[in-house]
């Protein structure tokens, strides 16, 4: 009996810390948008707006 306890305790225990922290996560308030705004941070095509790409003559030149 006392081994059960003594197994069941620390599981108990961490099932009320997540929930506690869950309940938090879930009834906050939501700040600041997590997503990008207009300008992106990776950039996954040479060029963009500002410049234009370069052709395959350009690449091949470089190479």
């Amino acid at each position: 009996m006392v081994a059960v306890a003594v197994l069941l305790l620390p599981a108990l225990g961490g099932l009320l810390a997540g929930m506690a922290w869950w309940e938090e996560r879930l009834f906050r308030a939501s700040g600041v948008p997590r997503h990008a705004g207009t300008r992106r941070h990776l950039r996954l095509v040479r060029g963009g707006r500002d410049t234009p790409a370069r052709t395959s003559e350009q690449r091949r030149h470089a190479a």
